[in-house]
């Protein structure tokens, strides 16, 4: 029997649906949004219904931003010649926090994966080839900063066999394909790796 109210129980089930919380953990925040003041509970239901209302996909990148183009996409120093293909929103911060990388970026949110059901046409692969095709700027590198894991490899590998379809049909300018060097180790996540550690993956990248 569940002696919870019904309120706390549907609050407890939300959050066991984000990822990396558990019972136990679902449990301890809802517990706690209850003993917050009001004012402050007001300010994170807000924060919340706003998420997703005050937030658009950049159309060049499909990275998260309050305006589309991003910030990074408008910015005229960055080098649009060198785009650097990453799995989440989350993996831009992470490299930016490097200072080592002045291209541009693509978001593909998310990988192949067909165990989850998750194929080409669910991330934005096709969306990196178009926008290879309309750029003003002739790309010359494209760096894929992909999780260094099983899922992550074989996403590489289907774009890199798109780019190379893309460069054989005469894209007229041969474009070089690169992958994070050594420093991330196999089964990693991007996002969870340190700076000095992705800046010396990104200065020692490699062609495929």
């Amino acid at each position: 029997m569940n002696i919870l109210p019904k309120p706390v129980s549907r609050l407890i089930e939300s959050f066991e649906k984000l990822p990396g919380v558990g019972p136990k953990t679902a449990q301890r925040l809802a517990f706690y949004l209850l003993h917050v003041p009001d004012r402050e509970l007001d300010n994170f239901a807000h924060n919340l219904t706003f998420l997703k209302k005050d937030t658009v996909l950049c159309e060049i990148c499909k990275n998260v931003a309050e305006h589309s183009p991003c910030q990074l996409c408008a910015n005229d120093s960055r080098d649009r010649s060198i785009i650097c293909v990453v799995e989440q929103p989350m993996d831009v911060i992470s490299i930016e926090k490097t200072g080592r990388f002045s291209g541009v970026y693509h978001v593909l949110h998310g990988s192949i994966d067909p165990l989850s059901n998750i194929g080409p046409d669910e991330i934005f692969i096709d969306a990196l080839i178009a926008r290879l095709k309309a750029a003003s700027i002739p790309v010359s590198e494209i760096i894929l900063a992909l999780n260094p894991n099983m899922i992550g490899e074989a996403t590489a590998l289907y774009i890199q066999k798109k780019i190379q379809e893309y460069d054989t049909k005469g894209s007229g300018n041969a474009i070089t394909v690169t992958r994070l060097a050594h420093g991330l180790p196999m089964g990693g996540d991007i996002e969870y790796a340190d700076e000095i550690t992705l800046g010396r993956a990104l200065d020692g990248r490699k062609g495929l």
